[in-house]
């Protein structure tokens, strides 16, 4: 296995050379030092940013940028986290994080990153806009990984695994031994994708960067932390994947509102906990009642806050819903997923209100001319 020592060595031959060349931009702020929460911050004196001095017309100003370390919202994410800081990257959502990976380790035209389809779709989109070539290791039809196809299809040229734990949109967590083994294996960096963990009954995997050098975690506060407009997404990797990405990211990249938000949020734990068990007590109901249902097939296992339920038809539930101002998520068209709607978790009432509709739902097809 790939010792940190090793990886510290070898992560120059990851990254992009034109990135381990790049000079990256450098603002002002980044240059004073002075700890932002400095009691004498009220006398700073900034004009080195071209802001309007006046301030904005809005209650609150925001016409000053925001720090472009995001040092308040790191140090509270570390404490929360029990991660150094300088393991920790924050981003436009986790979108951003990986939009970065790809520009720092995939070289266009030459370098490739592996996916399991079914998966979160933005993984294949980012790597067409940079240029790297896809290569699928698709899970079983039951929805578990495949350890083989992934080595299979890997080589010297694969700089990224995507591993969506919990799975979007099957729901369920990749098996920890094939992760390890993943980590032990895959030539480039294993990306865990865990956006939805805060909805399953496992750790983490930001517990064990410290094992392994070539683990990424990705995480977010737009679901179980109910911030999704903020768009803040979390990275934490090795301190020199997470300098690579600094490097590389917009100066300003999460604008000081979200921040501030974020910041405030972060101290509300049991509050987030409190309504994460409502949402996994809604998940187990919903789990218990639609297998009752005549149009419903099959309910998945799931880890996250929705479920994939395979239906009699899928198009047909879709747009009978819709009609109905019921809005869900058609996976009908994705591998393994035929017939399949993604039901998000509502509220108590929202999910009377799905139950009620599909009730309907056979008869209403029934009497279609």
């Amino acid at each position: 296995m790939l010792t940190m020592k090793d990886f510290e060595e070898k992560i120059n031959d990851l990254v992009r050379p034109n990135i381990r060349a790049l000079k990256p931009y450098s603002s002002a702020r980044d240059e004073f030092k002075t700890a932002v929460a400095d009691a004498a911050a009220a006398e700073r004196i900034f004009l080195d940013a071209n802001e309007n001095s006046l301030g904005s017309p809005v209650d609150t100003d925001y016409s000053r940028y925001p720090d472009p370390q995001q040092r308040v919202l790191k140090s509270r994410i570390s404490q929360q986290k029990g991660i150094v800081t300088e393991r920790i990257f924050l981003g436009n959502g986790s979108d951003e994080a990986i939009d970065l990976l790809l520009r720092a380790f995939c070289e266009p035209g030459q370098d490739n990153i592996v996916l399991m389809p079914p998966t979160y779709g933005m993984y294949a989109v980012q790597a067409n806009i940079h240029g790297a070539e896809i290569r699928e290791a698709p899970l079983r039809p039951d929805f578990s990984p495949d350890a083989a196809a992934v080595k299979s299809v890997a080589d010297a040229r694969s700089k990224l695994l995507f591993v969506c734990s919990p799975n979007n949109p099957t729901g369920q967590c990749m098996p920890d031994a094939f992760v390890l083994d993943m980590l032990e294996n895959f030539p480039g960096l294993v990306v865990v994708d865990e956006a939805y963990i805060d909805f399953a009954r496992r750790p983490s995997w930001v517990g064990r960067l410290q094992e392994f050098p070539r683990l990424v975690v990705l995480q977010t506060l737009s679901k179980a932390w109910g911030l999704a407009a903020l768009r803040v997404g979390m990275a934490f990797a090795h301190p020199q994947v997470i300098g690579t990405l600094n490097k590389i990211k917009y100066p300003y990249n999460i604008g000081a509102a979200s921040l501030e938000i974020a910041e405030g949020a972060l101290s509300q734990q049991s509050d987030v906990q409190a309504k994460t068990e409502i949402l996994l007590a809604e998940r187990t109901r919903l789990e218990a009642a639609l297998p009752g249902l005549p149009c419903i097939r099959q309910v998945f296992p799931s880890d996250a806050n929705f479920l994939l339920v395979r239906v009699t038809d899928a198009d047909a539930m879709y747009r009978f819903l819709t009609d109905r101002n019921i809005v869900l998520r058609n996976r009908n068209r994705e591998l393994h997923c035929d017939n399949c709607l993604r039901i998000t978790v509502g509220r108590p009432e929202e999910n009377d209100r799905l139950l009620a509709t599909l009730q309907q739902f056979p008869a209403a097809e029934n009497n279609t001319p």
